[in-house]
């Protein structure tokens, strides 16, 4: 066989050879869409790369983007890793200490930004070591203390139009990406070229996402997370028309480019799945051109996945993953012989994260490292390796207490069932471990959340006297001028037939706000601090 290099160019000078008329499109900050074409988009990353020689970038040099969902953001996601130096896509929601923390730590050289962010860049360009230029992404330069700093459509505009991509060796890095810091400061990973293009082939797949040329893509899932999930890469490897959904995008936002762009498949958070079902009950919105709308970030509550399939005929599809894993893992999946089951019997299996992809390994071991049985009831963690796989964080030492044998230590806790299929039961951290025995609080969380008056839900763990822990659930009301009243009432019924009698909460919070990580994932981590001073300031 011939020696070949898997480089990430060879997707876009497909997509630009074979459908060069395909659209991109991006939502402006104005709310007006704009378009281009794949190979309009292909001319523009052939300037960018003359644009960074230009800056004096040489290969292996790191280069930060600051910016949301939009085309400027998706022509750095090729340029500069093609171009032989390596994309950091910086998380914007990160606190200052944090931002300051993950440039300085992937020593950037450049950092690329969306005007609009300018502000919160200027807050920490003092404390930045390396960065030795700034570039807005946009026509214009607002006045700012940034310096030196540049438009990048002006730099785009004097750029020759060609620029011939050389073979890079598979294995150099591509991008980096940091975790969501919710303890400590964050963790850096490393993507190659090769453990790109292995992953975001495997999201092609039709037991994945399928995604194909005849797909309209809308990631919702910020291209400053794990790489938007592999998608923008998969979607242009495949030549399918994307939507960028911009600046700030609204949950009524994304129905309105669902709707106008008719878009075919899209993943984001569960927070904004919540979000735009919300909507949905108030306004119409045509959203039937969804073959999948893939959910991720925490489990999937299965009344979220009823709803979408009853009212709008929309199936919720989701998987497990994290940034140390490009992220996609294991993937739902309706096997052949489940063909024939009921709708409820297929959400049932919808409201798992399913089987391993193919290519990878996975186990899931106890607290004495023997692997589980697949009987869907023994817990352990999984654990898990492959080509797409960290096998260390970037100059962190963390890593040896993550990485083991070559295997990945998720922390997430896990049953499979004699199928194959894995169900996420909670987080070693968060798993609520009462008298000896262990509480799932994602499995509390999903019913409590099946209730009509709750729109959300999130159970955490109080230090207790006697059974060491038990759990708290904090409610978000649908209706909060209906009050409280009554309502813990309610709950403690619906959770009673459903669950042991000393796995139901001890109390429930009602509150304004469940709080979120950079990542829109529930911040237990806060939400645990913010119960115990409660408690601790409640009269006894």
């Amino acid at each position: 066989m011939n020696s070949f290099q898997l480089n990430l160019k060879t997707f876009i000078e497909r997509s630009a050879r074979y459908f060069p008329e395909n659209e991109i499109i991006s939502r402006e900050p104005d709310d007006s869409l704009f378009r281009y074409n794949y190979a309009q988009y292909y001319e523009r990353v052939q300037k960018l790369a003359n644009v960074l020689k230009f800056l004096g970038i040489k290969k292996g040099d790191k280069i930060a983007s600051f910016a949301w969902n939009n085309h400027r953001h998706l022509e750095l996601y090729f340029g500069i890793p093609c171009y032989g130096a390596i994309l950091h896509t910086v998380n914007i929601r990160y606190g200052e200490k944090e931002i300051a923390y993950a440039i300085n730590h992937a020593e950037d050289e450049v950092v690329f930004l969306d005007k609009d962010l300018v502000p919160k860049m200027e807050a920490i360009a003092h404390k930045l070591l390396k960065v030795k230029a700034y570039v807005i992404l946009d026509n214009t330069i607002p006045e700012t203390s940034l310096s030196p700093v540049f438009s990048y459509e002006s730099l785009l505009s004097s750029a020759d139009h060609t620029y011939s991509f050389e073979e890079l060796d598979e294995n150099s890095p591509a991008s980096i990406c940091y975790t969501s810091a919710t303890t400590g400061l964050p963790k850096g990973i490393v993507y190659s070229h090769r453990s790109i293009y292995l992953h975001a082939s495997a999201l092609c797949f039709t037991d994945v996402m399928g995604i194909s040329e005849h797909d309209h893509i809308l990631p919702i899932v910020p291209m400053f997370h794990v790489c938007a999930w592999g998608i923008p890469y998969a979607a242009i490897a495949t030549g399918a028309k994307l939507i960028l959904p911009g600046t700030r995008p609204k949950a009524e936002d994304l129905l309105r480019l669902i709707e106008s762009e008719k878009v075919t498949f899209s993943a984001g958070a569960v927070t904004l799945g919540i979000d735009m079902l919300t909507i949905l009950e108030e306004k119409k919105y045509n959203i039937s051109s969804l073959r999948q709308l893939m959910l991720g970030g925490q489990a999937v509550p299965k009344a979220l996945i009823d709803k979408y399939s009853q009212k709008h005929g929309v199936p919720i599809v989701q998987g497990f993953g994290a940034t140390e894993t490009s992220p996609i893992v294991t993937f739902f999946h309706i096997r052949r012989d489940q063909e024939r089951l009921s709708d409820d019997q297929k959400n049932e299996i919808r409201s798992r994260q399913g089987m391993l992809l193919p290519g990878l390994e996975m186990k899931i071991i106890d607290e004495l490292g023997k692997e589980v049985p697949w009987d869907d009831e023994h817990m352990g963690e999984i654990l898990v390796r492959g080509p797409w796989i960290a096998s260390e964080y970037f100059k962190d030492k963390r890593s040896s207490t993550s990485f083991i044998d070559g295997w990945w230590k998720s922390g997430d806790i896990a049953t499979i069932n004699e199928q194959g299929s894995i169900r996420i039961v909670d987080r070693d951290k968060d798993v609520i471990k009462s008298g000896g025995e262990w509480i799932s609080s994602v499995q509390l969380e999903n019913e409590l959340m099946a209730h009509p008056d709750v729109l959300e839900a999130c159970v955490v763990a109080v230090s207790h006297e006697k059974w060491l822990e038990r759990p708290i659930a904090c409610i978000l009301l649908k209706n909060k001028e209906k009050g409280t009243t009554n309502v813990e009432e309610a709950l403690v019924e619906w959770l009673t037939p459903k669950f042991p009698k000393w796995w139901l909460p001890d109390q429930f919070m009602f509150i304004e706000e469940i709080p979120k990580n950079a990542n829109g994932k529930y911040n237990k981590n806060l939400l645990r601090e913010i119960v115990s001073q409660s408690i601790l300031s409640s009269p006894s």
